[in-house]
């Protein structure tokens, strides 16, 4: 059974940093593309970056990018959201995302790509 669980989420402060972990089970990430997403209640789960099983290739939502930096250890089975520059915007639960898709090392930007999701963490930041 596949398994992603995410970590990291907490109320921080306007300018503030965090990290967000996503550790998988049942699966070897290696080979998988996989990306975070975040949702408000209410509003569609968007899209927030995303990493290609080699981590050759990645891409962010414009509304993140130079502040939010994707990355992954298929060693450890493991993908990361460092999250810097935080501001009230980015209050969200955010969700990892693995893609069964492809084997070939890509970026996906749809949530309908994604075949794995996790439970989400919430992450808040106050003004």
């Amino acid at each position: 059974q596949v398994q992603l669980v995410e970590s990291g989420g907490r109320l921080v402060e306007r300018g503030g940093s965090l990290s967000l972990s996503c550790v998988a089970s049942g699966i070897d990430i290696g080979g998988y593309n996989m990306g975070w997403f975040r949702q408000i209640p209410g509003k569609e789960r968007e899209y927030v970056a995303a990493i290609s099983w080699t981590s050759d290739t990645i891409r962010y939502a414009d509304s993140v990018k130079g502040r939010f930096t994707i990355s992954r250890d298929n060693a450890k089975n493991t993908m990361y959201l460092q999250m810097n520059s935080l501001n009230p915007d980015d209050t969200a639960r955010y969700y990892c995302a693995l893609s069964r898709k492809s084997s070939l090392p890509r970026v996906f930007f749809s949530k309908d790509e994604y075949d794995y999701w996790g439970q989400g963490t919430q992450v808040t930041v106050s003004s």
